[in-house]
């Protein structure tokens, strides 16, 4: 993978990622072939302004970096491999607890690209916009193009609970390869149908050719500790991505380990996350993953 630059070889062996046998059992999911009806409540266009602009800057920073492949240590999940899928979904974690506590650190967790896609979903905790579940336009947009509040309404229609914690399924899906469109959807738990977020075709600008569900963050050290200001911040926030599936000739089926790797490395250092009591939990078999403390 070319994506990002390989952690450092030498893992810690207290530190190794921990196996699925530690976990409970995965959590169902909404059947992704499930109705498509409305659009998400709550829903509107991204307008940048002097608030937002950091969170913007610092999330195309990110890539930028990716794409120079520098060493950077703010990332992990799998990566489902471009020609694997033409579709992706996902069951993301939310906590509305969750407060980042310097301004210019932002956690951008979880986050799905299909391979190709026109849009990223992300989940956004920062000071500049809050706690906001982000879609951010590959398509010749490059920036956020429509943004949710994780708000009273959000959790009440979009979440149910996931091992103890609110989650929201997230859905995209080629609609057309001629032009390449796409379309990403939030699943509506009052409707019990998939709720359009965002739609979008045209060429893919990201110039990765595979896609993500990953753990991703903007950090910034504490000189008063030497770990990153988001390791005190999320001491007791539980990061999850679950059913992770991959959609193949019109077929819905979990990520697997020859389709979606596990990247930069099965087995990171927490200690390069500049948080030494993170725990990366391999919770399935490339289908499934958590992130705690």
């Amino acid at each position: 993978m070319q994506r990002r630059t390989l952690l450092a070889c030498a893992v810690l062996a207290a530190f190794t990622a921990i196996p699925a046998a530690n976990v409970s059992a995965a959590p169902s999911a909404p059947d992704p072939t499930a109705a498509k009806r409305g659009h998400v409540a709550g829903a509107r266009t991204f307008i940048p302004d002097a608030r937002n602009a950091e969170a913007v800057q610092r999330f195309r920073d990110l890539h930028r970096s990716r794409l120079r492949r520098e060493q950077i240590h703010h990332f992990w999940g799998v990566e489902p491999a471009a020609g694997s899928h033409d579709g992706l979904t996902a069951t993301h974690s939310v906590d509305t607890s969750y407060r980042v506590s310097n301004s210019a650190d932002f956690t951008y967790t979880p986050t799905i690209k299909a391979a190709g896609s026109c849009m990223e979903i992300t989940t956004v905790y920062s000071q500049a916009v809050g706690n906001e579940i982000w879609a951010w336009d590959w398509c010749g947009g490059n920036g956020p193009a429509k943004e949710v509040k994780m708000d009273a309404n959000f959790l009440r229609t979009y979440t149910k609970s996931v091992n103890g914690r609110p989650a929201y399924s997230v859905q995209l899906v080629r609609t057309n390869a001629s032009t390449n469109a796409w379309s990403a959807y939030l699943y509506n738990y009052t409707t019990n149908s998939w709720s359009l977020f965002y739609s979008k075709s045209g060429r893919d600008t990201s110039s990765l050719t595979y896609g993500w569900d990953i753990f991703e963050i903007y950090a910034t050290r504490d000189p008063s500790t030497g770990n990153a200001y988001y390791c005190a911040d999320a001491k007791n926030v539980v990061f999850e991505s679950s059913s992770i599936q991959l959609r193949r000739n019109g077929a819905w089926s979990p990520a697997t380990a020859s389709d979606s790797p596990w990247q930069p490395t099965a087995t990171p250092n927490p200690r390069d996350y500049l948080c030494p009591s993170l725990q990366f939990v391999r919770a399935g078999a490339n289908d499934h993953w958590i992130v705690r403390q």
